[in-house]
C-alpha cells in the first residue's frame, strides 16, 4: 500500500465551477491554488480534479482533444505544474481525471483514422469493416459514427456520439466480424503504449496519480475481465518502478476485479449492484431515517473479503454525476451521513460543496452534456459577496448560475460563522479520523449489526478499538452496546449502553 494513501482524505474539484481567478466566469487552476489553504484547513490532504485536458467540452471534458495540453480556459501546463508544487508544499497530493476509453471526435488521432489511406492512427479506434456494418450488442459499444468520412467503415462510440472508442482490442471476437482486432494486434498495442506515454507525461510534471474513467470498459467482449485485468497489470508494471508513490483509483464498481488489475482503490458507484444509493440517495435513504443497509453491507462485506487487504473500497459523499446529498437529507441528516463516511474504511472522498450542504439547482438547461446532472455542478459558494465569491464576472458570464435562493445562508463564510454548522461537523469528524489510528483508511473493520436499525461496526488496529453505532430513525432502538468512553456523540446526546435514542450516533472507545 502506498504510504500517503493510508491517511488520504480526498476533495473532488469540478474545476469549471470551483473558483474563477480571472473573471471570465469559468473556474480555473489558479483559482484552485487560491483555495488550497481552505481545503487543507477543512482537513483534506488530497485532491481529485475532474478533467482538465484540452477539449471541445461536449461532455464537460470527458471528450479529450489533446491529452498533453491543459484546456486553455483552465490555464496552461505550467499552471497545472504550479498547482502540483503548491499542493506538495502543503503535504497534499493531486490526482487527475484520466479518460482512456475514448477521445473527442475532434482529436487529431481520430481525424487521421478517418482517412482512407492507412496511417499510424488507422487502428487507434474501433472501426467496423463497412459503413453498412454497425452491429448492436457488441462489447460495451453504445453506438456508431457513420458517414461523413473518407474511410469505409463505422466508428464505435462509448457514450455520446462525440466520443469515438479507442481500440484496445476484443478479448473474444464475434463470428463473422473480422474487423474486431485481438488485444495483441498492432493497433491495440499501439493504443496501450500511448496511454502509458500520457500517464508518464503528467506524472513527470508532478501529478500524484489518476482517477480512471470507465476503467473496466477498455477491452471489448471481455466477459470475465481477463483482457482488461492483463492490460492494467501491464500498464502498472511499467509505471510502478519509476513512480512508486503514484496512486490509481478506478471507476469500476467491482473492487475485487479492479484491485486484482492493480488499482489501489475502487469507488462504490451510483450505478451497478453496490446499493450505494441506499445510504442517502433513494426515496427511503438510511440516513434519512427510512431505509436499511442490509443489502448494502451484504455486498460490501463480500467485496471487502475479496480485496484481501490489497487495496481500498472508497465511498464518496457524491460526485459530478449524481444528485447532491442535500436532495434527500436535511443538514442534520447530512451530519450523520458524514459520520458514517468518515468512520468507514477506505479513503473518503468529499465532493466540493457537500461539506456546506450545497443543493442541486433544478430546471437548469443542460450544460456541456450535463443534462439532469447539471444542477449538481453549480459554482462553489464561498461567501455573501458578488456571485458568492466564485467569480467577479458579470452574472450572465458565469459557467452556471449560483444557487441564488440560498446564497446568503449556504456558503463557506456563513457555515464557518455558525459553530453548529455542517461544515464544522465535517471538520470535527475529519480531525477525529486523523487523530484515531483505528479510523485510518486501512485499519480493520468488523460489522456487528446491520439487519435494520441500528447499524453498528467496530474499527480497530493494534493500538485502538472503536465501536461506531447509528440510529437515524425516529424511534429508539434497544441494543446492548459495550461500556466504554464515548469520544463522539451526535448532537451531544447522553449515552445509554442498552438504548440508542432516536436520531443518534456514537463512537465509543473500548
Amino acid at each position: 500500500m502506498i504510504e500517503w494513501l493510508k491517511d488520504a482524505i480526498f476533495y473532488e474539484i469540478y474545476p469549471q465551477t470551483f473558483r474563477d481567478s480571472n473573471a471570465d466566469g469559468i473556474g480555473d487552476i489558479n483559482g484552485i491554488i487560491e483555495k488550497l489553504d481552505y481545503i487543507q484547513d477543512l482537513g483534506c490532504n488530497a485532491i481529485w480534479m475532474n478533467p482538465c485536458f484540452d477539449s471541445p467540452f461536449v461532455d464537460a471534458g470527458y471528450d479529450v482533444r489533446d491529452y498533453y495540453k491543459v484546456a486553455p480556459r483552465y490555464g496552461t501546463n505550467e499552471d497545472l505544474k504550479h498547482l502540483f508544487e503548491e499542493a506538495h508544499e502543503r503535504g497534499m497530493h493531486v490526482i487527475l481525471d484520466l479518460v482512456p476509453g475514448h477521445t473527442s471526435s475532434e482529436c487529431k488521432w481520430f481525424k487521421e483514422s478517418c482517412k482512407a489511406e492507412r496511417n499510424a492512427y488507422t487502428d487507434r479506434y474501433v472501426w467496423s469493416d463497412s459503413i453498412w456494418n454497425a452491429p448492436t450488442g457488441i462489447g460495451r459499444i453504445t453506438g456508431w459514427l457513420r458517414g461523413g468520412y473518407d474511410r469505409d467503415g463505422s466508428a464505435a462510440v462509448n457514450f455520446f456520439t462525440a466520443q469515438p472508442a479507442l481500440n484496445y482490442g476484443f478479448y473474444e471476437k464475434d463470428e463473422g466480424q473480422s474487423w474486431q482486432q485481438d488485444i495483441h494486434d498492432e493497433g491495440p498495442v499501439s493504443t496501450r503504449k500511448e496511454l502509458l506515454k500520457i500517464m508518464k507525461f503528467w506524472l513527470s510534471l508532478g501529478c500524484d496519480g489518476f482517477r480512471v474513467d470507465m476503467a473496466g470498459s477498455l477491452v471489448k467482449n471481455d466477459p470475465n475481465n481477463i483482457g482488461i485485468i492483463s492490460l492494467w497489470q501491464e500498464i502498472f508494471s511499467a509505471l510502478r518502478p519509476e513512480y512508486p508513490e503514484a496512486a490509481f483509483v478506478s471507476e469500476w464498481g467491482e473492487p475485487d476485479v479492479a484491485l486484482q488489475a492493480g488499482f489501489d482503490m475502487d469507488f462504490l458507484l451510483h450505478f451497478g449492484p453496490s446499493h450505494y444509493l441506499d445510504l442517502f440517495r433513494t426515496e427511503t435513504p438510511y440516513f434519512g431515517g427510512k431505509g436499511n443497509l442490509k443489502e448494502f453491507f451484504s455486498l460490501y462485506m463480500k467485496n471487502l473479503k475479496k480485496t484481501e487487504g490489497k487495496g481500498m473500497i472508497c465511498i464518496p459523499s457524491g460526485n459530478h454525476d449524481m444528485d447532491r446529498m442535500a436532495e434527500t437529507l436535511t443538514p442534520d441528516q447530512m451530519k450523520m451521513a458524514f459520520t458514517f463516511l468518515l468512520t468507514m474504511p477506505g479513503a473518503p472522498f468529499i465532493y466540493y460543496g457537500d461539506e456546506i450542504g450545497m443543493r442541486k439547482i433544478h430546471n437548469l438547461p443542460s450544460k456541456e452534456g450535463g443534462y439532469s446532472r447539471t444542477g449538481s455542478r453549480s459554482p462553489m459558494q464561498w461567501d455573501d459577496s458578488v456571485n458568492c465569491g466564485f467569480s467577479s464576472a458579470s452574472e450572465d458570464m458565469l459557467y452556471l448560475p449560483i444557487d441564488s435562493e440560498m446564497a446568503d445562508t449556504i456558503n463557506v463564510k456563513a457555515e464557518r460563522a455558525d459553530s453548529n454548522s455542517l461544515y464544522h461537523e465535517v471538520k470535527k469528524l475529519i480531525r477525529m479520523r486523523i487523530i484515531h489510528p483505528a479510523l485510518a483508511n486501512t485499519s480493520e473493520f468488523e460489522l456487528l449489526y446491520a439487519s435494520g436499525n441500528p447499524v453498528i461496526y467496530r474499527r480497530f488496529c493494534d493500538y485502538e478499538s472503536l465501536i461506531v453505532a447509528f440510529n437515524p430513525s425516529d424511534q429508539p432502538c434497544s441494543f446492548s452496546l459495550p461500556q466504554g468512553e464515548v469520544i463522539y456523540s451526535f448532537n451531544d446526546l447522553p449515552f445509554d449502553p442498552n438504548t440508542l435514542p432516536p436520531f443518534s450516533a456514537y463512537i465509543i472507545s473500548m
